[in-house]
């Protein structure tokens, strides 16, 4: 096995931590291989969609002042034919999308909405 050094802010660190004790898992390396197996797996599932997908896009994001989701679903509302946001505690919001889209269209919002740092949760559900 392949030893690697990783900077990790004292937030992840923490999580790291939170996923190993969840798990029963011994230590902080087997808390990345699992997190990295998670990973591959949803790669897995968006990686082969083609064509014309349709599916249910769940978010759970904080500070429900900023508003980094209206741009994103203003950028994408030919592929959002209805969605749901209610508030939840801590001030997080929770979105939910019935999404209809071309596979890449669907695949470029959720590299978006990843790729900002503000989504707590991201999952899609095909149909």
């Amino acid at each position: 096995m392949t030893v690697i050094s990783v900077s990790l802010s004292d937030e992840y660190v923490e999580a790291l931590d939170d996923i190993a004790e969840a798990y029963a898992l011994v230590g902080r390396s087997e808390a990345v291989r699992m997190s990295i197996s998670v990973a591959i797996d949803e790669l897995r599932y968006l990686g082969p969609l083609e064509g014309e997908v349709e599916g249910v896009l769940i978010i759970v994001r904080g500070d429900h002042a900023d508003p980094w989701m209206l741009q994103i679903q203003a950028k994408y509302q030919d592929a959002i034919k209805t969605q749901m946001h209610s508030h939840l505690k801590n001030s997080n919001c929770l979105e939910v999308m019935v999404i209809s889209c071309d596979a890449e269209v669907l695949k470029d919002m959720i590299f978006e909405i990843r790729s900002r740092g503000k989504a707590l949760y991201v999952k899609f559900v095909r149909e």
